[in-house]
Order: structure tokens, then C-alpha cells, then sequence
């Protein structure tokens, strides 16, 4: 596939995958204009080896480049989460309050324990998966 091809693919990836990497970030980190700044990293990240990576292992190296950018930005800033009220919601329920509830517990949990639970239940990955994306199991 020639260049153009390999470009408008990565186009088509971002469009489709930008909005909820953006939701998935803030689950992460608690703050927006970090979750951006993961997200824009992240891409950038996955268009310089956009032609190496295999389709089927897509979503799982961009996740992973998602997670160890976030790691990378809280060290560095050393921020609390926030629980201000986000542009569009981690969570897809009617009630506000069930929402800032569930920011709040997830600000509460460790780092560790806050990346397992947002990719096991919000991102609904598998047990495997978490553990593939958090670098706990390696691909063969």
C-alpha cells in the first residue's frame, strides 16, 4: 500500500478512535487538558510507526501508548485529579451525580487499581487485555 493509502487509513483511525481515547485518558488522569495532551502524544506516537504496526494488535499498542503517557504526565506534573465537570462525560448515564461519584471514586484509587478498573470496566477489555495493555503479560 503506498503512502497516500497508509495516510488515509491513519485518518480514518484517529477520526474514529479520537473521542473515546480523549474519554479514556480522562478516566486515567482526572484532568481534560492532560487527557488532550495524551491523546495528541499518543497519535503522534502511533503515526511514526503506523506502518509497522499489525492491524490485529491495533487498539492494544495504542492503548498502551495511552497508559504509559499518562504514567509519564502524572509523574511529571504530580496532579490531583479534579472532579470538575468535563465536557462529555467518562460515563453514559442520565444522572450527573452518579457521574461525579464514579470521578470521585476513581480519583481515590491508586494509580495501579485506576488503570485496571477503567480499562477492565469502562473500556470493557478482558482480564488478558488489561494485563497485555498494563505490560503485565507479553505477547508471544
Amino acid at each position: 500500500m503506498g503512502a497516500a493509502g497508509q495516510e488515509a487509513e491513519f485518518v480514518e483511525y484517529f477520526a474514529a478512535l479520537h473521542g473515546a481515547l480523549r474519554r479514556l485518558a480522562y478516566a486515567l488522569c482526572g484532568d481534560w487538558h492532560t487527557a488532550d495532551d495524551v491523546v495528541q502524544h499518543t497519535f503522534v506516537q502511533l503515526y511514526r510507526h503506523w506502518s509497522r504496526v499489525r492491524p490485529e494488535s491495533l487498539d492494544a499498542y495504542v492503548r498502551t501508548i495511552l497508559v504509559n503517557t499518562v504514567r509519564s504526565q502524572s509523574r511529571r506534573l504530580r496532579r490531583e485529579m479534579t472532579t470538575a465537570e468535563p465536557p462529555d462525560s467518562i460515563a453514559t448515564t442520565a444522572d450527573p451525580g452518579l457521574q461525579l461519584d464514579l470521578r470521585r471514586a476513581l480519583a481515590r484509587l491508586p494509580r495501579r487499581q485506576r488503570e485496571m478498573v477503567v480499562l477492565r470496566h469502562l473500556e470493557n477489555l478482558s482480564v488478558s487485555e488489561v494485563a497485555q495493555v498494563l505490560g503485565f503479560l507479553r505477547e508471544p
